[in-house]
């Protein structure tokens, strides 16, 4: 797990440095977008490449030690190549510098929590089958993964992913306010306007902007062109 942390991590700060670079013109000879043809090769294809070729390593050839670290780094090379285009593969369209792009640093910022939390080669499940511990982690599992269902209703989908693996997270994301939209505020709060005011508090425009700039510091910021304005343009990144 140590091994396929690092190599998503690596992998995703090395591919931002490099479109970055491509991006402003900077990268220097040897630097840019992979084409065939007239077509534009994403990374996230290499990605999915890496992940089938290193699965079928583990698979098939059950490696341990050294070579089962090996293995493990390069499927998380794959992953890394793969999430970092998480939101081509959602919209399918090629929205890497437009705001919908954030959405990769979401889903790559998830992988890392729940890759990183396992690191220390926790089990979800303990204890023989059919035991008092075997139960009692099933139960916890069940009732982890309705708060994770509470905190994704109340519109907070990081904070629902990450509580999969750590539990904590997905608790405290259950009790607070929902975010103002989501299907949680929708029904919960129109017939209680100072929960719906206090959550419009809460998660206002500030907060986004703030969470916004952090990732636009890691990944880069949007183009300041419209969504169509980008999906009409090439891709300038990959």
């Amino acid at each position: 797990m140590m091994w396929m942390f690092l190599g998503i991590l690596v992998t995703f700060l090395v591919t931002r440095m490099v479109t970055r670079m491509i991006r402003s013109g900077s990268g220097g000879a040897g630097l840019g977008n992979v084409s065939i043809g007239d077509n534009h090769v994403h990374h996230q294809v290499f990605g999915i490449l890496i992940i089938i070729a290193s699965g079928i390593i583990l698979v098939s050839q059950r490696p341990w030690g050294a070579a089962l670290d090996a293995a493990a780094a390069l499927f998380g090379v794959g992953v890394g190549l793969t999430v970092d285009e998480f939101a081509l593969w959602l919209h399918l369209k090629d929205v890497y510098w437009a705001k919908q792009g954030r959405q990769s640093v979401d889903a790559i910022f998830c992988v890392l929590v729940i890759t990183g939390a396992l690191v220390g080669g926790s089990s979800f499940v303990t204890g023989a089958i059919g035991t008092a511990d075997w139960w009692s982690s099933i139960a916890g599992i069940a009732i982890n993964l309705v708060l994770c269902m509470i905190c994704l209703l109340k519109g907070k989908v990081v904070t629902g992913v990450v509580g999969i693996a750590i539990g904590v997270v997905a608790l405290v994301g259950a009790i607070r306010l929902a975010k103002p939209g989501s299907w949680w505020a929708e029904r919960r709060y129109a017939t209680r306007p100072r929960r719906a005011t206090r959550a419009a508090l809460r998660y206002d425009q500030r907060r986004v902007e703030r969470w916004n700039r952090l990732k636009d510091l890691v990944a880069g910021a949007p183009s300041p062109e419209s969504q169509a304005e980008t999906a009409g343009r090439p891709p300038t990144a990959g």
